[in-house]
């Protein structure tokens, strides 16, 4: 038997043996049923909604209440186990994919809506629970939630405190973060712990703005209070035409500039146009190389007179078509085909990345040109669709993950659209988080110093690093090599960015 051969065998030995010493840990707190660690068991575990990247867990943990939750959390402290969260799974950063030698613990189960309130408009849901199973809830007291991922008939309320996640409405009514209250949940060490409260405002450093975003790294979500708004008494979209890019881009910024914040406000480019357009029969204009959906709510009178002025700043910024919805079933026809993109594209692609940089709403023409560029450099395609309102991207980039070339290449790209998001004046993520996606990109984003800040924060709520461990803050040593790697391949393109 030759040296690596042997030493697979002494690993799977000793994997194998970690594994069954979790097991008879856990079994101490749950039942049979709400464990697994069979391969045809763990194997559905592997990754969330980014497939480029699979690990199978050594255990799934699938807790029915807090006492369980807390039970496994301190069992795994105790044997200095990783622990990483997982919803629904449909994550695009590889947020919830598993660690090689830990436990994921899944919540899937905590699925009920505990309270609705229209006194104090507020709902009370336990972290499983979808997106948009808030609103159907609230619906008969004429209330809503107002954040709505394309994903929310599947993401759960966890999950999108995990991500900060927004939707096509984040424009005027806010991420997740501005429609919280009060989320509960667990340490590693399995303590409870309260980030917020009932009241608008909390004693003490605002750790709740802390949490949200913090991608399952500080602590277990079980709980989440929401905020519920009126539902409108009228909404209607315009849908307008563009025959070139940077004038659809800067007629976002113009109706910006006028004062007009609109329920939504979102772009997509030609090929992801033709993509939702076979897909859904929306109606769109399949000769505009750019489309923009404006919407505002509120009462009729108000209605009316902002879809007017903001159809006169479209008209004035180059829109060669525009149509408005005449009723409710126009207006979610015209919202049909952006919030099918993501389904649209994986029927005209093995495999899609979505990437998920923000850059000013200025700069918007500018991205989507130097994207372009990127296509030929790196022979991938690329279907845009974004929140332009708030200047979040979400470039799909087309590939067969079968093919290691195109993988590398997408990969490749990926980082390029953030890196070029950086320079830009923007951001590697809005909504969808860090994960293990944009780790490097990180390394282009903050300085050493800063993520070492950022790491000192987790430590302070997991010593250990336990939770989630090994994604968002990329280590120093590897800084230093994505560094070098640059340098090697003449890929250092910003000079004015931070260095490593």
């Amino acid at each position: 038997m030759n040296t690596s051969s042997a030493s697979s065998e002494t690993d799977l030995l000793q994997k194998t043996e970690l594994q069954s010493h979790i097991v008879r840990g856990l079994e101490a707190h749950l039942p049979s049923s709400s464990l697994l660690w069979n391969r045809e068991d763990t194997t559905p575990y592997e990754c969330d909604g980014l497939t480029a990247y699979r690990q199978r867990p050594l255990v799934v943990a699938l807790p029915e209440t807090e006492a369980q939750v807390a039970a496994i959390l301190k069992t795994c402290h105790a044997m200095g186990v990783p622990v990483v969260a997982r919803g629904a799974g449909t994550g695009l950063s590889g947020g919830a994919m598993p660690h090689a030698l830990g436990v994921t613990l899944s919540l899937a189960r905590f699925n009920k809506i505990l309270k609705v309130d229209k006194r104090s408009r507020t709902a009370v849901v336990q972290c499983g629970v979808r997106n948009l199973a808030i609103s159907e809830a609230a619906s008969p007291l004429g209330l809503y939630y107002a954040p709505d991922p394309s994903s929310q008939i599947a993401c759960t309320i966890g999950g999108n405190v995990a991500e900060n996640s927004g939707g096509v409405h984040c424009l005027k009514y806010g991420l997740t973060l501005h429609n919280v209250l009060k989320v509960k949940g667990y340490t590693i060490e399995g303590d409870p712990i309260t980030f917020g409260g009932d009241a608008l405002d909390t004693p003490g450093y605002d750790l709740l703005s802390l949490v949200v975003g913090s991608e399952g790294m500080l602590a277990i979500i079980t709980e989440v209070t929401v905020k519920l708004v009126p539902k409108p008494i009228l909404a209607r979209c315009i849908m307008a035409s563009f025959d070139d890019i940077r004038k659809a881009g800067d007629a976002v910024a113009a109706v910006i500039a006028a004062g007009i914040i609109p329920a939504g406000l979102e772009m997509m480019d030609k090929p992801m146009t033709a993509a939702v357009e076979d897909y859904v029969h929306a109606g769109y204009d399949l000769t505009a190389e750019a489309i923009l959906l404006c919407e505002s709510d509120g009462t009729p009178e108000e209605v009316e007179e902002e879809i007017g002025r903001m159809s006169g700043v479209l008209r004035s910024h180059g829109a060669t078509a525009i149509a408005v919805s005449r009723d409710e079933a126009e207006r979610l026809k015209f919202w049909s085909g952006r919030k099918n993109a993501f389904p649209a594209s994986g029927r005209i692609s093995p495999d899609y990345m979505c990437m998920d940089s923000t850059i000013p709403r200025k700069r918007l023409a500018d991205i989507l040109l130097a994207i372009q560029e990127m296509e030929k450099k790196y022979q991938l395609r690329c279907a845009n669709v974004f929140h332009a309102g708030d200047g979040n991207l979400h470039p799909l980039i087309l590939f067969d993950a079968n093919d290691p070339d195109q993988l590398h290449r997408c990969e490749l790209f990926g980082a390029d659209i953030l890196e070029t998001s950086v320079a830009m004046g923007g951001t590697v993520t809005g909504e969808h988080g860090v994960g293990v996606e944009k780790l490097n990109s990180m390394c282009v984003q903050f300085s050493a110093a800063e993520n070492a800040q950022m790491r000192g924060i987790k430590r302070a709520f997991d010593t250990k690093e336990l939770l989630n461990p090994g994604k968002v803050i990329p280590t120093l040593q590897r800084c230093a090599e994505y560094g070098k790697m640059l340098v090697r391949s003449g890929q250092i393109k910003h000079p004015d960015l931070p260095r490593f």
